[in-house]
């Protein structure tokens, strides 16, 4: 259970999407920090602390990962793949958060290691209750994994 605002990044190259997602967040009245990146190089740059993310005061690790799975470059699936791939992130919930409704998508994601699923509702009022189900499981219910010595951490990266 979290007693400070959590930290959520949201992964997303739709920039319609994105301010969905915020505004979903607003009416939702929910005080978590979001941080947005807009395409998977930039999320694997903010998750590893490079080019413009290396202030972890300003940057932090988030306590939950919001990721789409089409995006052009480097799309979900990698993203996926490089987070539980990585010792210091792998135990950050990842959510996928995609329009892709195959089971093919579905399948992939959780064999690389998604701990969630979510298809992007079509009404805004239903994309409301998804963010308030995010928050209410996913970061008030959920007992999250033991954080990571960080000392040690930083050399895995």
């Amino acid at each position: 259970m979290m007693t400070n605002p959590a930290t959520i990044l949201l992964v997303d190259d739709s920039r319609l999407d994105v301010e969905l997602t915020l505004d979903a967040f607003n009416e939702a009245h929910l005080t978590n920090h979001v941080e947005v990146t807009t395409g998977g190089q930039q999320a694997l740059d903010y998750l590893f602390g490079n080019d413009g993310y290396t202030d972890r005061r300003k940057y932090p690790l988030p306590d939950l990962i919001l990721l789409d799975l089409k995006m052009p470059g480097i799309d979900g699936f990698e993203v996926l793949k490089r987070i539980k791939d990585t010792p210091l992130i792998k135990r950050i919930p990842v959510v996928i958060l995609t329009s892709s409704k195959e089971e093919g998508d579905r399948a992939l994601s959780y064999d690389i290691g998604a701990n969630s699923y979510l298809v992007k509702p079509v009404s805004f009022a239903g994309f409301v209750d998804v963010v308030r189900q995010i928050e209410n499981y996913w970061l008030t219910l959920n007992v999250g994994a033991p954080i990571q010595d960080a000392d040690n951490a930083q050399s895995e990266l």
